[in-house]
């Protein structure tokens, strides 16, 4: 009997490794340039549609764009994004040292999970600002600002570091202006590179919960799920971050879910990021994970600031929320 259910077994997770997609372990690199619009180019190579997703920046190769935007993958869960007649360089491409410099123009970072160990920075006229924390993040090399949304910053003067924290920015062009000061979010969010990374953040929450799907058995990590990291969705055409335990919420209000949260969680509520409602408000857009196809035409992201504090859906368990990023606390 023994030896009937270690075959049984051994067969049921065969067919499972065999009918797993080719790309369902594939994975990417920090520098790999995950979407881009308009006109960009990777050093001397002009960006095509086939360069999504296998286009990866090398340590001293430049992403620039003239009328266009692109999004890159640096530490999982964090995106880079360029704007508009904007240039970046890659300086470091490792998971415990990953730094970029924005030479011109404008970019966003959007910091969904990041770890003690990571050490992610972004240089701008040769002034270097560690993040630390989860958060939202803007660069201005025009104007040599770096302004932080949300989250935490540390930017290096000389050799002393700087506090920069929520709704505050420094001016870097000049020495005695290295000091915080707060700024009117409301104005940066009406400009067109914060709202194309908004969108942009929720797309990539729509391809988590698809592929959040794939990567479930039966209560358990599925064939192909190689751990927390970036995963590729052939579908939405882009690599998107999938967790490894609980739900972690964007800046701008997407939850990003692990395979076992998806597979445990019976319904996820539809709402809009960054508004407060009640719980009453949500329960008429129900959007079921166990049997219907949630893909495009949903947005299976929860819309934080909701019903249960950080989220517009019931909370995982005890056991597990201290590991999700967005319902720590």
């Amino acid at each position: 009997m023994k030896l009937f259910r270690s075959n049984m077994l051994a067969g049921v997770f065969l067919t499972g490794v065999l009918w797993s997609p080719a790309w369902a372990a594939r994975t990417a690199l920090p520098g790999t340039v995950n979407y881009f619009e308009g006109h960009a180019a990777a050093g001397h190579q002009v960006l095509a549609p086939q360069s999504i997703g296998s286009t990866i920046l090398q340590p001293g190769q430049s992403l620039t764009t003239s009328n266009g935007k692109a999004e890159v993958l640096l530490t999982p869960g964090v995106f880079f994004r360029l704007g508009d007649s904007s240039s970046a360089r890659m300086v470091s491409s490792g998971l415990a040292d990953t730094t970029v410099a924005l030479d011109r123009g404008q970019a966003l970072v959007e910091v969904t999970e990041i770890h003690r160990e990571n050490n992610l920075r972004i240089t701008e006229n040769g002034v270097s600002a560690q993040l630390v924390k989860t958060g939202l993040y803007g660069f201005d090399a025009t104007h040599g600002q770096v302004r932080v949304f949300s989250g935490k910053a540390l930017v290096l003067d000389g050799d002393r570091y700087i506090k920069v924290g929520g709704g505050h920015q420094v001016t870097i062009t000049s020495p005695e202006n290295i000091h915080p000061q707060k700024f009117d979010k409301k104005e940066y969010q009406q400009s067109d590179l914060y709202r194309w990374s908004s969108l942009r953040s929720s797309y990539l929450a729509e391809a988590n919960i698809d592929s959040a799907r794939v990567y479930v058995a039966n209560g358990w990590y599925g064939p192909g799920w190689i751990g927390p990291g970036w995963y590729w969705n052939p579908w939405f055409g882009t690599y998107t971050f999938i967790p490894a335990d609980g739900i972690f919420w964007s800046p701008f209000g997407w939850g990003f879910y692990s395979p076992l949260f998806v597979f445990r969680a019976p319904v996820v509520f539809v709402g809009r990021p960054f508004v407060r409602q009640d719980f009453r408000t949500f329960v008429h857009h129900p959007v079921s994970l166990n049997g219907t196809n949630v893909g495009r035409g949903f947005h299976p992201a929860i819309g934080p600031r909701a019903p249960f504090g950080r989220g517009g859906a019931p909370p995982a368990p005890a056991s597990r929320q201290h590991r999700a990023g967005g319902m720590r606390g």
